[in-house]
């Protein structure tokens, strides 16, 4: 676990000095343009006054709770991080309203930003690629992966709630953990998990700090993975990992029995524990459905910690990996009914949710009970203190935080509400009904999510239901439908379904944050360590990026520099000869927030975006000889479309 400090947060929480609104910056540059005179505009300082207003004159008199609507011009009370799913990317949602903001492109490419092309996101996208990795893009002609399947995101805590720092999230289909950084809403760092196989579940450590993510590796195979074994499923591996969420570096490893599935984690920072729903690891689905029972692994954090410092890890690919099998100190199994999904953690610190798939039940484990696991070797299944039977297929639970549970039942398209001390007093033989409601959603329902649900500081007011078809919901767009997100309303006590939200290419997972705790930049920082790179350059050129605009000719390889302000590029052609090797540098020195420009270079297949005070660069091969123009992308001014440039490279002599 880090020691870095717990108040050591990206830029995003540090006081921004007040700038012109965009609409007054456009305005005033306009009238500029076209020779009006300054007095002729309203006043600037006025309208920015006005637009600085809180949003909701009164408590939260901007929503209207029963429809969760949002009014125009108005702020929404909370932020959604919705996965992408097989996009690969991170949606920005508002909720209540639903409305969506941005997207944060982190395993796909982005035609609009330019991710996967501009050499400050490549580099985020290699680095940490396993040497076998790159070897094995290097044949195919590749630099990095061109998919992700992106799962979990959750965001860094620091006592038990979210402290806003980063947003994280695994990439299922090629084994990585990626984090964002939040006041800029841009991913930082990639890391490729060595050993382990298709990181499904996720979760950041809530206490003291994050500190770790626990990472679980789906799918067993050999290690190596090299061809040996192809067949003998006995030397098949599940790997269970923790990655150090402030350096990104992998931990530690432990090697276990089954399969890993979900994963969560204490509010005391002693334990993590993942289902597992291949216990008999088998390879079709008849044989990973065999046995009656499969089993919860808990990891006792403390006792792996002092194994790795004390040495006891076998070193496999630069990680300490620990043998966490049946009888090892590191581990405890506990059985559970056969093929168990989602594990789910209340924010009353103490229970702990195992939602059944295949089993009508979810089981209830206090983790008050994991101690004597450990200690005195108690029967595994006495920290089970209830077991109630909701309905067909629960898969993920959410909570209130006022002793209510909300489990999704993907067979029967419904989320139940039941009450988690009722549960308990049912398991112990008491007549009682835990159940509170039942309601249809629409329809298979994976996971859900309550507001602030998976901290200490659950408020109980809105529920997500993240669905995996939509069917008749909305308009019919041919055979590939959208997922459907619903919200339902839980601040009075029950259920209402208040919004159907189309969602694209499986919104897999959600983090829903209280609004006030993310705190994003308006502008980039010009000492940002996102381009200390091209800073290098630029100082090796003498080139200062925020104001100098020259071609630098060294051998076959040019460097160009410019800066962007609207409407206009520091350079109006950049001349290169064939075969160069190009790279330009393009910093923006717009001070107004959200004027953003982008650069695209015509038939070249080059494109990034450039927000306010940001630098950002591509390299490319001048193999095309001509005029090619270059142009803004993102919309800045009046004379948008007169910010342009040419691109002139001159033909290889015969």
């Amino acid at each position: 676990m880090s020691d870095k400090p717990e108040n050591d947060l990206p830029g995003g929480d540090q006081d921004q000095p007040s700038k012109m609104s965009r609409r007054d910056a456009m305005r005033l540059a306009a009238a500029a343009s076209l020779g009006m005179a300054a007095g002729s505009l309203p006043s600037l300082a006025s309208t920015a006054a006005a637009a600085q207003q809180p949003a909701g004159a009164g408590a939260d008199d901007h929503v209207n709770a029963k429809l969760g609507e949002v009014a125009p011009g108005q702020l929404d009370d909370y932020y959604a991080f919705v996965s992408g799913g097989q996009t690969g990317e991170i949606r920005v949602f508002g909720m209540p309203s639903m409305r969506e903001f941005v997207r944060i492109p982190v395993f796909n490419r982005c035609s609009a930003t330019g991710w996967g092309l501009t050499n400050e996101s490549l580099k985020i996208l290699t680095q940490d690629l396993l040497p076998e990795t790159k070897a094995f893009l290097k044949k195919r002609g590749l630099t990095t992966y061109q998919n992700g399947d992106a799962h979990h995101p959750h965001v860094s805590f620091t006592n038990g709630t979210y402290d806003g720092r980063f947003i994280f999230i695994n990439d299922k289909a090629n084994t990585r953990v990626a984090r964002i950084r939040t006041d800029v809403m841009k991913c930082d760092k990639i890391v490729e998990v060595p050993n382990a196989h298709d990181v499904h579940g996720m979760r950041p450590q809530k206490y003291p700090r994050t500190g770790y993510l626990f990472c679980n590796g789906e799918h067993e195979a050999p290690v190596p993975n090299d061809g040996r074994d192809l067949e003998n499923v006995k030397a098949y591996r599940s790997i269970f990992t923790a990655i150090d969420g402030d350096t990104m570096k992998v931990a530690w490893q432990i090697i276990v029995d089954g399969n890993l599935d979900n994963v969560d984690c204490d509010y005391q920072g002693k334990y993590a524990y993942s289902t597992c729903y291949n216990s008999e690891m088998g390879t079709t689905g008849a044989d990973m459905m065999a046995a009656e029972r499969d089993w919860v692994t808990i990891f006792n954090i403390k006792r792996i910690e002092d194994a790795v410092k004390a040495g006891k890890g076998t070193v496999m690919n630069g990680v300490p990996v620990l043998d966490g099998r049946h009888g090892s100190p590191y581990t405890r199994y506990v059985p559970i009914a056969n093929n168990p999904h989602g594990i789910n953690t209340a924010p009353d610190g103490i229970h702990v949710s195992i939602n059944g798939k295949l089993s009508p039940t979810v089981s209830v484990m206090d983790v008050r009970l994991i101690d004597p696991l450990f200690e005195s070797d108690a029967d595994p299944r006495s920290c089970i203190v209830a077991e109630p039977q909701l309905g067909l297929g629960p898969l993920h639970t959410a909570y209130d935080g006022k002793g209510n549970a909300f489990t999704t039942l993907f067979i029967d398209s419904q989320v139940v509400m039941w009450n988690i001390d009722k549960a308990k007093r049912a398991f112990k033989g008491e007549k009682v009904d835990p159940i509170i409601q039942k309601l249809d959603v629409h329809y298979q329902p994976g996971h859900n999510h309550t507001s602030m649900g998976e901290t200490k500081e659950a408020d109980g007011k809105w529920l997500m239901s993240l669905n995996k078809f939509s069917k008749d919901r909305f308009l019919n767009v041919g055979p590939l439908k959208p997922n459907n997100d619903q919200l339902i309303y839980i601040g009075d006590g029950k259920m209402t379904l208040v919004h159907d939200g189309a969602s694209f290419a499986e919104p897999h997972d959600v983090s829903i944050v209280r609004a006030d705790i993310i705190k994003p930049r308006g502008l980039w920082d010009r000492n940002d360590p996102m381009w200390e790179e091209a800073r290098q350059w630029a100082k090796k050129d003498g080139v200062v990026l925020e104001k100098d605009c020259k071609v630098i000719r060294d051998g076959k390889k040019v460097r160009a520099y410019m800066t962007s302000q609207a409407p206009t590029w520091g350079l109006d052609k950049i001349n290169v000869k064939q075969g160069d090797e190009v790279t330009i540098f393009v910093t923006n020195i717009d001070e107004t927030e959200n004027v953003t420009h982008g650069l695209i270079i015509s038939t070249y297949g080059i494109c990034m975006e450039i927000s306010p005070q940001m630098t950002a660069s591509v390299t490319f091969t001048a193999d095309r000889a001509g005029v090619y123009w270059y142009y803004c992308t993102w919309f800045c001014h009046a004379l948008h479309m007169e910010m342009r440039g040419r691109l002139l490279v001159e033909p290889q002599k015969a």
